[in-house]
């Protein structure tokens, strides 16, 4: 009984002292796919019992609803990409710059791109270039660029300075102590970042529409246009669940990829 006893102590004790597993995979955390399956289920449900007209015909089939909202997702991410190769490296060099000249210049640069509205960095860089993909990509860089560029200036300069001095002290270079220490605590901020930007993106994609670059606005500007709300709603719908997705899939690698023990 001793024997037994002493041995499940040590087994309790052990339990006890190992780390907790994350749970990644509980159904809170998949309570937003769920949803949009549910939404979606019920809005094709909602299009089915509808006596569509032939406008509305050739906007609410499988094909066009694919390619629109292929377009989406193509600005969407290609112009995130853009934001994180470009804001992420320039965040970096402005929090670790001496010269307050040069910060604050090329922060009320981004600034313009968020004191702005949208659509009037659309409009404008499509009548100071031309209409099309490139230029909303280009317009949806310079709308979610201070996100990403401000959150990586805040994740390195909240590194705790004695953290840095100990690196130093191990006899780390500069570039050590950068990429070794100051980045990966700085990961989850400048994801926190990246998430903010993702979901902008999803939302201003809409305006593309306006300057001959598809997307899923085609369907809710065509609806308002032509007064045919069904076509109005979907595209609306549609628009708000990649929204949610791309929320939720940015909070999951977000998890995954901070680092362990923050």
């Amino acid at each position: 009984m001793t024997v037994t006893t002493e041995t499940q102590a040590i087994g309790a004790t052990r339990a006890a002292e190992a780390p907790a597993r994350p749970r990644f995979f509980t159904w809170r955390r998949f309570t937003t796919p769920i949803v949009v399956v549910v939404v979606l289920a019920l809005l094709l449900l909602w299009v089915s019992t509808l006596q569509l007209d032939s406008i509305e015909q050739r906007t609410l089939n499988w094909g066009y609803i694919t390619l629109r909202v292929g377009e989406h997702l193509s600005l969407t991410v290609v112009a995130s990409a853009l934001v994180a190769v470009l804001a992420i490296p320039t965040g970096i060099l402005l929090a670790k710059t001496r010269s307050a000249t040069v910060r604050n210049v090329i922060l009320a640069i981004a600034n313009i791109g968020q004191a702005t509205p949208a659509v009037g960095v659309v409009i404008l860089l499509a009548i100071l270039w031309q209409t099309g993909y490139t230029t909303a990509l280009v317009a949806l860089v310079v709308y979610a660029f201070l996100p990403v560029l401000r959150n990586t200036m805040i994740g390195i300069q909240q590194v705790d300075a004695n953290v840095r001095e100990s690196a130093r002290g191990m006899g780390m270079t500069p570039n050590q102590v950068l990429t070794r220490i100051e980045v990966p605590l700085a990961v989850p901020v400048i994801l926190a970042g990246l998430r903010t930007a993702l979901v902008f993106c999803v939302g201003v994609a809409t305006i593309a529409t306006f300057i001959n670059a598809g997307g899923l606005g085609d369907m809710i500007v065509n609806g308002l246009k032509l007064q045919r709300y069904p076509v109005l709603v979907v595209g609306a719908v549609l628009v708000a669940c990649i929204a949610l997705l791309i929320d939720w899939i940015a909070g999951f690698a977000e998890d995954l990829l901070k680092p362990k023990g923050i």
